[in-house]
């Protein structure tokens, strides 16, 4: 009797949290893209952010942006971690979030940590919000559809388990691999000079539209009830690790331009 209220009443409070306050990338996926960004940092940009942070690095301040969730002080910056789009639209052509969106998000933090009269608090905030920002931009479904709450209303299985399209691409394949996020970031692809900065060219926008058209792909890889198991990860995780290395890469580029 004690099992079955427990798993009620955790039906009830999974039932009852908005889905836009999942988890986004997880904390590994995070934490891997905020290591692969350390990596890619200028001498002097690293300085300014060891200064800012007090010794903490880009990997323990990445998951921030979901932590600040349980806080109803931060609940303006829900918006922040998404963009909604139509499947054939691009940034510039959708209909806009009036309350923000990615796109927005990140630029604030960027125009905060630009602004030399903005206090240290508010750099240090801003700063560990664009660390998580730029990671949640490079997970397809973070640029999805409005009426699927991107893929968090599509309901399919993992390995016989019921789960969202969002969640496999955020968390499930991640875990499954079975990686520590330092493991995730040193077996990153060795990329040359020129491949990375070939990465590491472009907008905002224009990154968030090339992320798009990954979305696509990932809307089509399922159906609605699916049991995905290894032969999507398989599949797809390569993915996965291709965004959170681009997310890492462009991060850092980001950041040395603001620390420069």
């Amino acid at each position: 009797m004690r099992i079955t209220l427990l798993l009620m009443i955790s039906f009830i409070f999974l039932a009852s949290t908005p889905i836009d306050e999942a988890v986004v990338w997880g904390q590994n996926g995070h934490r891997a893209t905020g290591k692969i960004a350390e990596n890619h940092l200028t001498k002097r940009a690293k300085k300014k952010i060891d200064k800012l942070l007090k010794g903490q690095s880009l990997a323990f301040v990445s998951t921030y942006g979901d932590e600040i969730k349980s806080d109803k002080k931060y609940n303006k910056y829900y918006s922040w971690h998404y963009v909604n789009m139509g499947l054939d639209e691009s940034y510039a052509k959708a209909e806009k979030n009036p309350k923000g969106d990615l796109v927005t998000g990140i630029n604030k933090c960027v125009e905060v940590l630009k602004d030399k009269n903005s206090t240290e608090e508010d750099k240090v905030f801003h700063l560990k919000m664009l660390v998580h920002l730029i990671g949640d931009l490079h997970q397809p479904m973070h640029i999805g559809q409005r009426e699927d709450k991107g893929g968090n209303t599509i309901q399919v299985q993992w390995f016989g388990n019921g789960t969202n399209l969002h969640s496999v691409w955020d968390t499930k394949m991640i875990e499954e691999w079975n990686m520590s996020y330092l493991e995730l970031a040193d077996n990153a692809e060795d990329l040359s000079k020129k491949q990375i900065e070939v990465i590491q060219k472009g907008t905002i926008v224009e990154w968030v539209d090339e992320v798009h058209n990954l979305t696509k792909e990932v809307y089509k890889s399922v159906k609605v009830g699916e049991n995905l198991r290894y032969q999507y990860s398989y599949d797809h995780f390569g993915t996965v690790r291709t965004q959170l290395q681009k997310g890492g890469i462009r991060l850092a580029k980001v950041l040395n331009e603001i620390f420069c």
